[in-house]
């Protein structure tokens, strides 16, 4: 079975085209450039009571970071999920070798705490 990948190459081609296009369009027609007062952050007309800028926790980091991580993996089963059954033994031997380094990196971040707020 052959399957051609210029369709795929196509579409990448026009979609980064059309992102281009869309970018040059919103910088032409900008009605207006940025000035201080602009960019003044708006509290119902009033003069900021404070900055805006917050801290953020670094434990808010590391559950992003585990959330990224474990949801690019899911996405790994996804392909792995149509072929293994019409596929050999040792597609679902890896599937399953896969599922169990999963599993054993949400351990770890459990055991290390990161989803435990104090």
């Amino acid at each position: 079975m052959q399957v051609s990948v210029l369709p795929v190459f196509l579409l990448m081609a026009f979609v980064a085209g059309l992102a281009v296009v869309l970018i040059l369009v919103g910088y032409v027609f900008n009605p207006g450039r940025p000035t201080p007062v602009k960019r003044m952050p708006y509290e119902s007309g009033m003069d900021p009571l404070h900055d805006t800028r917050r801290r953020f926790d670094v434990r808010y980091y590391l559950v992003a970071i585990a959330f990224l991580v474990f949801d690019v993996e899911i996405l790994f089963l996804y392909p792995w999920a149509v072929v293994f059954r019409s596929g050999p033994a040792w597609v679902f031997g890896g599937g399953m070798v896969f599922l169990a380094l999963l599993a054993l990196g949400f351990i770890y971040d459990w055991k290390k705490g990161i989803f435990h707020w104090r």
